[in-house]
């Protein structure tokens, strides 16, 4: 394995006293992969640095090799007298038994010995594993990706060949008549150019000429073809404008002219006979395209290059009503967006992805203002922030000593995330730089962040701080809600702006939400109270006894009339916000799309988990809301008839139940992610389709 390898190599270096060759081993660890790491693991690689040069110099001096220890303090005594963990072990070439002395005793010990090697062997053994995870993982992305492009190559090039076997086809069934059509335009040039050569021989007058025209029009009512013309050109008569119409000079008569006119393709006249046998011939197949269905005539209609159109015109005869008909239905529908029933789904669902980083239980997820970055939270307090587009990608693991509790995105700029935690502390961290730019101190005597909301204008920030709840973990002790404070924070100076008065007690604030411009800020609290305040004089505006049992989850609607909200009782209620208290809508909504959730296992094993994340979302209209459920989210409609919702599609993809949602509608497909107690992650990409 490669880590008993480098162990090997940095004692074999301990061993030969060879400290250049240690230091510069360890130098090319640190470039080569302790450089990757995040800020965080920075002062464990220091750590480490550190006890390997004290496991170099005890080495020395049980070797009884005093030189390779003064030795080892000129050569690193720039680097290490600034150090304050180096500042005692200057004397230790001095000392005549360090191993009895108070301050080296425990490092001439074995027991340290081995703690360091094992420490030392389990960093480097995560560290190779991340590193060897990340590269299968972006090894299986690219293989996905070339697999995706290669299945577009194969769907392209199956669609050529469709077509063009359908152009062969179709090619194919065409008469001949319309295979030929495209040579009626020589035929008629041949004819024209006739009679410009012939002009000068005429000696009929501009009259006859209309007189001419005016018999040839009765003729061609009464016979379906024009007599002294090639069969192709009477198929076209009615509705191709004749180019010798436009001659102003005299033409011969119609028996001149009959005697010279061939057929397409040869010099030769057409005989009487032959005549008759072509007529007889197109009869036969006029014939049989009208005993086609009439969506086959505007198919040929359409795709002929030629006089399509007038095709149509001339053979479909009786049938040219339903045709009409047909082809307005036809013309409709394409304007409306090819909608092909009332009962059409309003969404398609394109794709479903899974992000599978994560190993318990989902408190939190949610999207930027931007739509490219999500960032995920478990119970174990261990955050994700990764992105989907193109490629489903980790570009961030953040681990805290203490428990984190919430989470939530800047508006301005959006790379930047607010991290909650149950030690009384909201740290800003850099996304893109992957490290914390400021921690702050709330509060320590509540010291559980449960809920935070970055105000739109971008200058400022809500957070929730809630003492230790008093009610025991089934609920049932009735002690009352926990104590809260709602505060406000400003985020150029990072210090608090002011506290909120909290009516009729101080009590923990569970959700909050802005609206759209950040004047008003509704909150869902544990004593089962949504409070209105507007911000701008920051107080409360009204508040309303809205559930019984606590506030889960609250937000604004999209034209910011009303609220909804989701509660303890299971209830989903839409509040008028102008009118203190007044339900405007009451929603039935199944028991696992509210919570508490609960995950069943093996010999009656279950795990509880009480909602901390948003528990709906919605569209970019506002028409439709995605909510939790047992295997998956499902999208509602909301119907104004009936007062009621209206299940439209269940997204599925899950195996244990799902506890937060979030809708993206930054993107021109909407996507939708649900998590779930497993910590799996769908990621759900919808096409909205516009009715007809």
């Amino acid at each position: 394995m490669i880590v008993d390898k480098i162990i090997e190599q940095l004692q074999h270096f301990v061993q030969s006293f060879d400290l250049i060759g240690l230091r510069d081993y360890w130098s090319y660890l640190d470039k080569r992969f302790f450089s990757r790491l995040e800020d965080v693991y920075r002062p464990t690689v220091n750590k480490l640095r550190t006890s390997l040069f004290r496991y170099y110099l005890v080495y020395t001096v049980q070797s009884n090799r005093t030189e390779k220890t003064q030795e080892f303090f000129q050569k690193q005594a720039l680097e290490l007298q600034g150090q304050s963990e180096w500042r005692d072990w200057f004397v230790l070439p001095f000392i005549k038994d360090p191993e009895q002395n108070q301050t080296f005793s425990t490092y001439f010990t074995r027991q340290w010995a081995d703690t360091f090697l094992v420490s030392l062997h389990n960093f480097l053994s995560v560290l190779f594993q991340c590193i060897f995870d990340r590269e299968v993982q972006r090894n299986v992305a690219i293989f996905e990706e070339n697999e995706m492009l290669r299945q577009m190559v194969f769907a392209l090039q199956a669609d050529q060949t469709r077509l063009r076997k359908e152009e062969e086809h179709l090619h194919h069934r065409l008469p001949s008549y319309v295979q030929n059509m495209d040579r009626l335009a020589d035929t008629e040039l041949y004819v024209a150019s006739f009679y410009q050569r012939n002009s000068n021989l005429a000696t009929q007058s501009r009259g006859g000429f209309f007189s001419l025209l005016s018999q040839n029009k009765r003729t061609t009512a009464k016979t379906p073809v024009v007599a002294g013309s090639s069969p192709t050109q009477a198929s076209v008569s009615s509705g191709r404008r004749d180019p010798t119409s436009k001659l102003k000079d005299p033409v011969p008569s119609s028996k001149e002219s009959k005697s010279v006119l061939s057929s397409p393709g040869t010099n030769e006249p057409i005989s009487a006979p032959l005549r008759q046998r072509r007529l007889q011939d197109h009869e036969k197949e006029r014939k049989e395209l009208l005993s086609k269905p009439s969506i086959q005539v505007l198919n040929l209609s359409s795709t002929s290059s030629h006089g399509a159109e007038n095709y149509g015109e001339i053979h479909v005869d009786g049938n040219s009503e339903q045709v009409d008909m047909m082809s307005k239905q036809t013309r409709g529908c394409g304007e409306g967006g090819g909608r092909t029933g009332s009962n059409e789904q309003p969404f398609i669902k394109l794709s479903q992805e899974e992000y599978a980083e994560h190993h318990s239980s989902i408190m939190h997820c949610r999207v930027d203002c931007s739509g490219r970055r999500v960032a995920s939270l478990d119970v174990d307090g261990v955050i994700k922030v990764w992105s989907f587009n193109p490629l489903m990608q980790t570009k961030a693991t953040i681990m805290s000593k203490s428990p984190l509790l919430s989470l939530e995105w800047a508006s301005k700029p959006d790379r930047l995330l607010l991290l909650g935690s149950g030690v009384g502390t909201v740290r800003l961290y850099d996304t893109e730089a992957k490290k914390n730019l400021c921690e702050m101190a709330i509060d320590d005597i509540h010291p559980r962040i449960l809920s935070l909301a970055w105000s739109p204008s971008g200058t400022s920030f809500v957070c929730s701080a809630a003492a230790h709840s008093p009610r025991s973990s089934d609920n049932m002790s009735g002690l009352g809600p926990a104590q809260g404070r709602l505060l406000l924070w400003d985020t150029k100076t990072v210090k608090q702006q002011l506290q909120f008065s909290l009516v009729p007690e101080p009590v923990a604030i569970n959700c909050t939400a802005f609206n759209h411009n950040g004047n008003l800020l509704v909150t869902g609290a544990a004593d089962g109270i949504i409070r209105l305040f507007d911000m701008q004089r920051y107080e409360s505006v009204m508040s309303w006894k809205a559930h019984e049992g606590e506030v889960y989850s609250v937000e604004f609607s999209y034209d910011e009339n009303t609220v909804f909200s989701i509660g303890e009782d299971g209830k989903f209620i839409q509040w008028n916000i102008h009118r203190s208290g007044v339900k405007q809508s009451e929603y039935v909504l199944p028991s696992d799309a509210t919570g508490p959730f609960i995950l069943s296992g093996y010999s009656g094993y279950k795990q509880v988990q009480v909602p901390r994340g948003r528990l709906f979302a919605f569209d970019s209209e506002g028409n439709y809301v995605l909510t939790c459920s047992s295997n998956g989210g499902v999208i509602y409609k909301f119907s104004e008839e009936e007062k009621g919702l209206e299940n439209i599609m269940a997204l599925g993809g899950h195996k244990a139940p799902v506890v937060t949602v979030d809708w993206c509608t930054a993107l021109d497909c909407g996507t939708c992610l649900t998590a779930s107690m497993d910590g799996k992650i769908k990621l759900s990409t919808l096409l909205a389709q516009k009715s007809c």
